[in-house]
């Protein structure tokens, strides 16, 4: 491409034209295929790289996708063809913890599980939790404005961040929020540009907020059930009780047969689902005891409470069971936690309309489920289950819920944004879009 001699004398190592690095960097783990091969990918080490590659990107009309760990479940960071990526890997560093203000400065390349073991060491933590906290980072976390276990108790991850410095896409550096707790002071851009998946800027550096680590032993909780409908009603009972919760995650049947089969660890398969969570602080156990007595007041077969997170390791399985299955026909929708009871059951209707099996698992205590369909991983059988996808999708509308909790948009789903947003609220939305990316480089055609 004309011009990339120009950047790569700007950034010298940090760009990289190697096959083997390309193709590494050239898509994320969903099932949408990347558009072609970028001419180049930029191993941003600092703020200074991430903006010399916009402003030449933007001089040259070049589109740009960003990438961070690449275990988006959407295609937002899918290479363009003849694009450059802009991959955030390198820059890793927790710059900062501050103990008495309960706030951390980090990269965006940091892996969330890292962050929060670095907190702990200070009797902190960093509650955004999502399954896959291990792998992926917070810079990924903040674009897709992801949620996961905890999000029951402590909600997602523009609850979480004081603060964010931003490339925008002709190159320049904006700083957004303040270390104080209050702060009015113009618009919120930060939770404007959290959520945004790299169409408005690139997040090089963020403030989180972080909490005290509870006191007190945490205790972990299982119950099983023979109707999946019934632990849809029971996860609505714990919610609306006393007991707070601060993990409360449903597996179906299927779902739990499928991680056993990937790691076997004994857990027993039940007849419809499992509710599994965990309860903190100094009266974990009573909670725990609590919850166990609601979910056999709704059905329950059995119900036990244990000190060990064993269950909760099964749950962030999940993903890895199901892809090691081939399984990645899937979807990220929410219901009120008040329509679980019905939009399971409505699962088990179109799975068996279609003829296709379906499993569920859930972030169940604040509505979010993710269903899965297996089928044949040929053209015909992705049509296939697209169209379960499809219609689950649109159950969850239907009950007044949302396409997406917490994995964004992307390319995969763009195509129901119309199902849920009015032609106002998208054309807004994309006018903020060009405003701030008027030559329309920056993760083009997707999110909005």
């Amino acid at each position: 491409m004309d011009g990339l001699q120009d950047l790569a004398a700007r950034l010298e190592a940090r760009l990289s034209t190697d096959p083997e690095v390309i193709a590494r960097c050239a898509r994320d783990t969903s099932r949408a295929a990347p558009e072609g091969l970028p001419v180049a990918v930029v191993l941003a080490e600092c703020t200074g790289d991430v903006s010399a590659a916009l402003a030449w990107a933007n001089e040259t009309g070049t589109r740009v996708s960003v990438r961070g760990a690449g275990t988006g479940l959407t295609g937002g960071a899918n290479a363009y063809d003849g694009g450059l990526v802009i991959s955030l890997e390198r820059m890793n560093r927790i710059l900062s913890i501050d103990a008495d203000d309960r706030l951390a400065v980090v990269q965006p390349g940091v892996i969330t599980a890292e962050l929060d073991a670095a907190c702990r060491e200070e009797g902190l933590f960093f509650p955004p939790d999502p399954a896959s906290a291990r792998t992926c980072s917070v810079g990924g976390n903040i674009a897709t404005n992801a949620g996961g276990l905890r999000c029951v108790a402590h909600g997602v991850t523009s609850d979480w961040i004081a603060g964010l410095e931003v490339v925008l896409a002709d190159g320049r550096v904006m700083r957004t929020g303040a270390r104080t707790r209050k702060n009015v002071v113009g618009y919120d851009l930060t939770r404007l540009f959290v959520g945004s998946e790299g169409t408005l800027g690139i997040v090089t550096e963020a403030t989180v907020r972080l909490k005290t680590v509870p006191e007190g032993t945490p205790r972990t909780f299982r119950a099983s059930f023979a109707r999946v409908e019934d632990a849809g009603r029971a996860v609505t009972a714990i919610v609306n009780g006393p007991a707070d919760p601060e993990v409360l995650e449903l597996m179906d049947a299927l779902s739990v047969e499928i991680i056993e089969s990937f790691h076997p660890s004994g857990l027993r398969v039940p007849g419809g689902a499992m509710l599994v969570g965990q309860t903190v602080g100094l009266d974990s156990l009573a909670k725990a005891e609590e919850i166990a007595r609601t979910c056999v007041e709704h059905g329950a077969d059995d119900a036990d409470i244990s000190d060990s997170d064993q269950l909760l390791e099964a749950r962030r399985l999940s993903n890895p069971a199901l892809n090691a299955r081939g399984l990645k026909i899937s979807c990220d929708i929410g219901v009120p936690v008040s329509k679980l009871a019905e939009i399971f059951h409505g699962i088990k209707a179109i799975s068996s309309r279609h003829g296709l099996r379906v499993s569920s698992v859930a972030h169940a205590g604040d509505g979010n489920l993710h269903s899965t369909v297996e089928s044949p991983d040929t053209p015909a059988g992705i049509a296939a289950a697209d169209a379960v996808i499809d219609d689950i999708t649109k159950l969850a509308l239907a009950l007044g819920g949302t396409i997406s909790g917490e994995h964004g948009i992307g390319s995969v789903k763009r195509h129901e944004l119309p199902w849920q947003q009015d032609a106002v609220a998208l054309d807004v939305q994309r006018g903020i879009k060009r405003a701030l990316d008027p030559n329309g480089i920056l993760t083009p055609d997707r999110a909005i």
